[in-house]
């Protein structure tokens, strides 16, 4: 089993950083990317590897929204000892995110296993990404975006964090599948992005702890590897964040749906034609 090198794992993260948030799948970017790169994405280290540098993305998701983490933080330990704390706005936030980020660590762990094996399939990606399209142009469609999150309910938080599981199928993306979710329960863009990036820093960042075990227990991934892997998802995924924010500010989401349905398409050509294989 040849190791990562350290050029892959700049590519790795490259890709991780740009598709972590995007509503794109990154599992599913990376799984391709690893293909095409001559991994074997049925090596357990490999698998652990995708995991692990998405720490680095999801770091640059605390850094990025640190503030509004701190100030949601604190009103959750206010309204832990205090009656009227538990009226601010923001202790409610925090219990949405909290219990939000529940489904997909608790199916996560269970599913593991299939997870790990038969949906990492490049068959099944490319089918998650053409069908989950279908509700995001669907969602988009539909949304009326009059709730920002001074809006949220306890209801969205639960329906959200229960789509989220949806997202454990490469493919579908985790941002996707939130951000569609939102936009059903009539989520403004905006505040349905922020939400689906604060209900992935607990699931995401677990996961990643809990999968660096076998990412370093292998003779495929070096600790050079992980952490080139992690720094370079930190910095792309930070510039994404922003980037993003701006864009759904203005515009549909779409063009990411037209993104999903073209890539998928072209990785079905490419595993009929031969050129690449499922796994």
């Amino acid at each position: 089993m040849s190791e990562i090198e350290v050029w892959q794992s700049v590519v790795l993260g490259v890709v991780e950083g740009i598709t972590e948030f995007l509503p794109v799948s990154s599992t599913g970017h990376l799984t391709i990317t690893e293909q095409l790169l001559g991994l074997d994405i049925k090596d357990e280290a490999v698998t652990a590897y995708t995991a692990v540098i998405q720490i680095g993305a999801i770091f640059a998701a605390i850094i990025y929204f640190f503030k509004d983490i701190v100030r949601v933080v604190k009103a959750w330990v206010r309204g832990l000892f205090s009656a009227s704390a538990r009226q601010e706005p923001d202790w409610r936030f925090a219990w949405y995110v909290i219990v939000g980020s529940i489904p997909v660590g608790i199916v996560g762990f269970l599913a593991q296993d299939l997870i790990k094996g038969g949906l990492r399939s490049l068959w099944v990606v490319a089918a998650a990404l053409i069908l989950w399209s279908i509700p995001m142009a669907f969602a988009e469609h539909a949304a009326t975006q009059i709730k920002g999150e001074q809006g949220l309910t306890m209801k969205d938080s639960i329906i959200i964090g229960f789509t989220q599981c949806l997202s454990l199928i490469p493919g579908v993306s985790r941002s996707g599948a939130t951000i569609t979710a939102g936009l059903l329960r009539d989520l403004d863009r905006v505040t349905a992005t922020r939400l689906s990036f604060l209900l992935g820093i607990p699931a995401l960042t677990a996961a990643g702890l809990y999968e660096l075990k076998d990412a370093i227990s292998g003779p495929s991934v070096s600790t050079v590897a992980l952490i080139v892997g992690t720094v370079v998802s930190f910095v792309v995924a930070y510039a994404a964040i922003a980037w993003l924010l701006k864009y759904v500010a203005h515009h549909s989401i779409m063009v990411f749906v037209w993104y999903r349905v073209a890539l998928g398409l072209g990785i079905i050509a490419l595993l009929v034609t031969g050129a690449i294989t499922a796994y």
